[in-house]
């Protein structure tokens, strides 16, 4: 069993920050990349963040210089430090991770369930 379990989003008026967490739990055997990606109505999933398991990160042009993607790799979860918001990064975020189970070693994607970020004021 595999869970990831999202936290940290909210409302929030344009130009404050928020932090978002993300961890995977279960018998996880290894951890590959991880990353943030959002959905607004009507539009697509987009990709927002993804952090390797060397550390190497990828933005989408929209957030580079205001959001910040690290990881614990102890604890198996993922952040996303966001700065001055605007309206448009209003969304459903949904993080993701690649890992190994301890019982499958093919890669399998997983996930979260998605956390409401709202910037307006």
């Amino acid at each position: 069993q595999v869970q990831v379990v999202e936290s940290g989003g909210g409302l929030v008026q344009p130009g404050g920050s928020l932090r978002l967490s993300c961890a995977a739990s279960g018998s996880i055997f290894r951890v590959n990349d991880m990353g943030w990606y959002r959905q607004a109505p009507g539009k697509q999933r987009d990709l927002v963040a993804t952090i390797t398991d060397g550390s190497s990160t990828n933005y989408a042009d929209s957030v580079k210089g205001r959001f910040t993607i690290s990881r614990d790799n102890a604890k198996n979860t993922v952040f996303l430090q966001m700065n001055s918001l605007k309206p448009e990064d209003t969304a459903l975020y949904y993080c993701y991770t690649r890992l190994k189970t301890d019982w499958d070693a093919g890669w399998h994607d997983y996930w979260g369930q998605g956390t409401q970020v709202t910037v307006s004021s």
